[in-house]
């Protein structure tokens, strides 16, 4: 009797080479987490249409498998029907949006995260308190155009480091500063030293802005990124945290990063003479396309993927305290 082993793959040197680095945290954040559970939670508990302001989370494939089961993503609130329910993104909304929605009879519930929210109170308190606010972020991104709607005259935004060489106020000038929570830490931190060395009288905030999330990714992409040859990183384009972690990836070392939403956008020319291949993702990121990302790689010579962990995440956030009280009146909570 024969045994049919079947056709044996000889390990080229070229292949024992290689190796893929996994990045450990990657991929979904506890704000992201509860956002999206919040919707589905809704449509479970509602039925559909459940209507969202804006996308839940800047994830192409997250928004396509909510909008599957139900939801409706809108740009503003005179899209949704009066009465109807609606969810606010995780990345904040202004109170200008919290009075329409009232003036609509809309039944609210406000996703945002929490670390977002915090955001907000610290820019309420410095208004109250008359500061001129000088938020770090990007102009029309929802979380800075929500945290900025807490105080649009005393907010004066800074997207970059040398932006600060524009800015003229008086010696005595109450000046505060807060931050986007998805941004470059580096770049964040140069730019806030170059406001200080500007304006030795800068308040900071009580606690550090940018999210515990995303400095950790970025940490985790530099440890994997330094020696490699290629970082790719899974995210969406829209994603802030996503699009930064290419920009780090590369200040780290890594002789190219390429961001992509899913393994489809891989192009195979990106592989050649490449050894150290790196992967991650952003904070709004599904697990299930970086599989998808690591099976590409599989089915092209590259080993299993090595996990290399910088950090244990276990940070939860509860559900919006309008969704848990209808959850527990139904029996679902």
């Amino acid at each position: 009797m024969s045994i049919d082993l079947g056709t044996p793959h000889f390990v080229s040197a070229e292949e024992a080479e290689r190796r893929v680095l996994l990045a450990d945290p990657r991929g979904y954040c506890a704000g992201v987490d509860r956002a999206v559970v919040t919707v589905e939670q809704a449509l479970d508990l509602y039925g559909a249409p459940v209507y969202v302001r804006k996308q839940i989370v800047h994830n192409k494939h997250v928004v396509s498998t909510l909008e599957a089961r139900g939801a409706i993503f809108v740009e503003e609130l005179d899209e949704v029907p009066e009465g109807a329910t609606v969810v606010f993104s995780a990345h904040g909304v202004s109170p200008a949006v919290h009075a329409q929605a009232e003036e609509r009879s809309l039944k609210t519930i406000d996703a945002t995260c929490p670390l977002v929210t915090k955001v907000h109170r610290e820019a309420v308190r410095f208004a109250r308190e008359g500061y001129t606010i000088l938020l770090i972020g990007h102009a029309g991104h929802e979380e800075v155009e929500g945290t900025a709607g807490e105080a649009p005259e005393q907010t004066v935004l800074v997207e970059h480091p040398d932006d600060v060489d524009r800015l003229e106020f008086p010696a005595d000038a109450k000046l505060a500063w807060l931050s986007q929570t998805t941004l470059s830490v580096d770049e964040t931190m140069e730019t806030v030293r170059r406001l200080r060395a500007k304006f030795p009288q800068l308040e900071d905030p009580p606690s550090d802005d940018i999210c515990y999330a995303t400095q950790n990714r970025q940490v985790a992409v530099k440890e994997i990124g330094h020696d490699a040859d290629l970082v790719i990183v899974v995210g969406s384009a829209n994603s802030s945290n996503s699009v930064r972690l290419v920009e780090v990836a590369l200040e780290a070392g890594a002789k190219s990063s390429y961001r992509v939403d899913d393994a489809s956008e891989i192009d195979e020319a990106w592989l050649d003479g490449v050894e150290t291949v790196s992967v991650t993702s952003g904070a709004s990121v599904p697990d299930d396309l970086v599989q998808g990302v690591l099976g590409y790689l599989a089915e092209r010579g590259y080993p299993d993927a090595r996990a290399v962990q910088t950090a244990e995440e276990t940070l939860s956030f509860s559900l919006p305290k309008e969704l848990y009280r209808d959850l527990r009146a139904a029996g679902r909570a």
